[in-house]
């Protein structure tokens, strides 16, 4: 292996380059503590993947923007209400050129249901490889939750 395979191994393994990772679920309202089934799919892009475990993210926030009676002037608004990440495959090595897919019930956290207005409340779902470097990811995809 020359220089500059090296660097783009250390590159992917950095930037999460080095598996492609899916995730599958019913897209469909969901209450706070309902089952959801999940599938996550993980690919190599070429090289060995060590894997501490496959995990689904669920996070949610509040944004938006408010009127301080003290200031009179406009606050934003950010404000984490859930994370959390919930194990659904053990650990492994993932083969060159290999794929793995791994299904789960996961509950959904409690919290606040989704709304939208001045002020809104979003809930968002990932599957992710935990992975040397940058955990390769699915990227969040928006959930309802009622």
């Amino acid at each position: 292996m020359g220089f500059l395979d090296k660097m783009k191994s250390a590159a992917q393994a950095v930037t999460g380059g080095a598996a492609k990772v899916s995730i599958e679920y019913a897209h469909q309202p969901m209450k706070p503590g309902d089952p959801l089934q999940v599938k996550v799919t993980v690919v190599s892009m070429g090289k060995e993947v060590k894997s501490g475990g496959v995990f689904v993210d669920i996070h949610a926030s509040e944004q938006g923007q408010v009127k301080c009676n003290h200031c009179q002037q406009m606050v934003n608004i950010n404000h984490e209400t859930v994370k959390q990440s919930i194990p659904v495959g053990p650990a492994f090595v993932l083969q060159p050129n290999e794929s793995k897919t791994f299904e789960g019930t996961i509950s959904l956290p409690m919290g606040q249901p989704t709304y939208n207005g001045q002020v809104r409340h979003t809930w968002m779902i990932r599957g992710r490889l935990d992975a040397f470097g940058n955990d390769p990811d699915s990227g969040f995809q928006a959930l309802e939750v009622r």
